[in-house]
């Protein structure tokens, strides 16, 4: 789960100094939803998935999000209960996608989505930071559907903590979370995506792989390590008519976000040359404009999405 820091010694508070409005708003900071689940184990949703349900052999990156509808392809989705993974999640089976995500537990929105999608909705609970866990996912929607045709990186951990006070095993999980997660997601996605024929990987950095913002080091080197191993992806995979790239998100109003102070809100607004914080919707709007045949010949780029903040 996202821990806000503490006051006390050596931790980040929520100060006057201009790098404090930064790192305190987790999905403006990082993007993605917090899913720090227990235990490791998959857990499906009961009628959740339709096993065998292969579909079509797929059709490159071709055809508008729009003209996917009914064409059974397949997104994988970390962190799509809540946030932006939700935005994400709604859109994509409203349009006739097959869905598959995880997060650390159920909520209302996943139930729901399960009962009202039963064979187009697969949900599983996963530990970021159990690698076996995450690549048993990938395996348990190979069962389910069959392919994969998009993967978005959502899911991501916040910790607000001075790098020398930062304890190791906390430094290990939050690289294991924001960076070794999405790349055995990648693996094994992409190794179900050459199957059919190719697809997109969208990863969701952060400005704090291009910006420096005072405790948030091992995020901060996890999210510019998911950059770096998406050109690099992008030069492996394409010839494999896989495109891989990076959306690199500024504040937008989220659940953390709510607990920015008032003060804190109004220096981002400030500071934002648009003079306001982005909203999901938006964020959704420029993953799924990656995903689409309209960005069909980028691949190995990094779109910021920040109203400007970083320019």
């Amino acid at each position: 789960m996202t821990t806000a820091a503490q006051p006390g010694p050596g931790r980040t508070t929520a100060p006057a100094a201009e790098d404090a409005a930064g790192p305190t708003a987790h999905e403006a900071v990082g993007g993605g939803e917090v899913r720090e689940a227990s235990g490791g184990a998959v857990r499906e949703v009961p009628g959740s998935v339709q096993e065998g349900a292969g579909g079509s052999v797929h059709e490159g990156v071709g055809g508008s999000v729009q003209e996917a509808a009914g064409a059974g392809r397949v997104a994988v989705i970390s962190g799509g209960s809540r946030g932006l993974g939700r935005v994400l999640t709604e859109r994509l089976l409203a349009q006739g996608w097959r869905v598959a995500t995880f997060s650390r537990t159920a909520n209302d929105f996943t139930e729901a989505a399960a009962a009202a999608h039963p064979d187009a909705f697969h949900w599983s609970a996963v530990d970021l930071n159990d690698v076996h866990a995450v690549r048993a996912f990938a395996a348990s929607v190979d069962r389910a559907f069959g392919r994969v045709d998009l993967l978005i990186n959502n899911a991501g951990v916040l910790h607000q903590e001075l790098f020398l006070t930062t304890a190791p095993q906390r430094i290990n999980d939050l690289i294991a979370s924001n960076l070794l997660a999405p790349l055995h997601l990648c693996q094994t996605c992409a190794r179900l995506m050459m199957r059919g024929g190719g697809g997109v990987i969208v990863n969701i950095s952060s400005i704090n792989a291009i910006r420096s913002y005072r405790g948030v080091a091992p995020y901060a080197a996890a999210k510019a390590g998911l950059e770096g191993l998406s050109r690099t992806l992008a030069r492996e995979l394409g010839p494999m008519n896989i495109r891989v790239n990076t959306l690199t998100p500024g504040f937008f109003d989220s659940d953390m976000t709510a607990t920015v102070t008032a003060h804190n809100r109004e220096r981002i607004q400030r500071r934002t040359p648009l003079g306001r914080l982005g909203t999901a919707e938006e964020v959704a709007d420029a993953v799924l404009y990656l995903a689409s045949p309209a960005a069909r010949f980028i691949t190995g780029q990094s779109l910021v999405i920040d109203g400007g903040i970083t320019c």
